[in-house]
């Protein structure tokens, strides 16, 4: 496939957004500590700059999960009482893995272009060097990525 050996979709994933989150790498711990405590698995996980004077970190979970977020979400508030909490559940996660998209400039541009075809409705994206993650509403999932099989063919 180009430089892409897979491409993957995991169904049933919450996004958790903590806005107005203190740039506090020491806060941050804190909170992935509690989280870890209560026996949730993160995925993605995404600070976004400051909008204003604080940064937005987002985090994925397997919706299995979503109860126990919810349960840890007043000890989270007491860390910071200004944190506000976002959910959106129902979602679904798309892996473009490759390890020769290591030094091969582009492949982000036609993964994103085959999504923008299809007009999807992203929620969130990370990547490294070997692999792009994209985080889609599960209305969006199947043909997000028959456009990117589409673009690799």
């Amino acid at each position: 496939m180009n430089g892409i050996q897979s491409i993957t979709l995991k169904d049933d994933v919450t996004l958790i957004s903590l806005q107005d989150s203190p740039a506090d790498i020491a806060l941050v711990s804190r909170i992935f500590q509690m989280i870890s405590d209560a026996g949730i698995d993160v995925d993605m996980i995404s600070q976004t700059p400051p909008h204003g004077s604080d940064p937005s970190l987002s985090f994925t979970v397997n919706g299995d999960d979503f109860g126990k977020v919810l349960g840890i979400s007043a000890k989270l508030r007491e860390l910071n009482p200004e944190l506000k909490l976002n959910v959106s559940s129902g979602n679904c996660k798309i892996s473009i893995f490759g390890e020769e998209m290591r030094g091969t400039p582009g492949v982000a541009a036609k993964v994103f272009s085959a999504v923008s075809k299809v007009k999807a409705d992203i929620r969130m994206i990370t990547t490294s060097e070997v692999d792009i993650s994209l985080l889609v509403v599960k209305a969006d999932a199947d043909m997000t990525v028959d456009a990117i099989r589409e673009i690799f063919a």
